[in-house]
């Protein structure tokens, strides 16, 4: 069942669930973008192929806000203001530890690995490398994890959650780039998207809470630092 944030005849926002995939891929599970196609044709009786842009992704492990296209118009002009960094893509994360700088900016360039399905730091000499740019703020902290507001300037696959990793405080519950939790998911949650509309030019902002009650959220007062 689609959770559906806002909708009009050039836009969709969504919440995506924990543990499902974007899009499609070798798993053969229902995607998320499968879900919204599916969604507008059986609302609108669209015979035929759906269009649905695919404007960002999150990674499948991850919660939170994702906006697709239903216009090409609109999916040129939102992609292009992504590529120029005028959206605003928020996270929130439950790190384990602490890192040494309270607020901080990370740069490194990344390297996805097709087969493995991982990403690597690696140098801009080497084939293949993209920057991957983030600014981070502690907002709370105890013994053994950190709540981090998270600021996305690039969209790297993986890119949050290896550049935590590599600064010694991976994302709590990663299995893939840190310690896995059993039957936790991962503490990483989408939770602001801001943008201009393509067509009203009106700007839009959505915020969602992630799950208060599950750990490791509710070790924290999440719903103080984004009200």
């Amino acid at each position: 069942m689609l959770d559906i944030l806002y909708e009009d005849n050039h836009i969709i926002v969504v919440k995506k669930p924990f543990n499902v995939p974007t899009q499609p891929d070798s798993s053969s599970d229902v995607s998320l973008y499968d879900m919204v196609k599916e969604y507008i044709k059986e609302k609108y009786n669209k015979p035929g192929n759906v269009y649905v842009g695919m404007l960002h992704r999150l990674d499948r492990p991850t919660g939170g806000i994702i906006m697709f296209a239903k216009t090409s118009k609109a999916a040129e002009r939102l992609s292009k203001d992504i590529q120029d960094r005028k959206v605003e893509k928020r996270y929130l994360a439950v790190l384990s530890g602490v890192p040494k700088s309270k607020i901080g900016h990370l740069e490194n360039y990344l390297k996805k690995d097709e087969k493995t399905n991982t990403v690597k730091l690696a140098t801009l000499s080497e084939e293949g490398s993209k920057l991957a740019v983030l600014d981070y703020r502690v907002l709370e902290e105890n013994e053994k994890y950190s709540l981090v507001d998270i600021n996305l300037s690039t969209g790297r696959s993986h890119q949050i959650r290896v550049q935590m990793s590599a600064n010694k405080t991976p994302v709590f519950a990663d299995f893939k780039y840190g310690k896995g939790v059993k039957d936790v998911n991962l503490a990483l949650f989408a939770y602001k998207l801001q943008f201009t509309h393509p067509t009203t030019k009106k700007l839009m902002t959505f915020i969602v809470e992630p799950p208060l009650d599950d750990i490791p959220w509710k070790f924290f007062s999440v719903q103080k630092h984004i009200n």
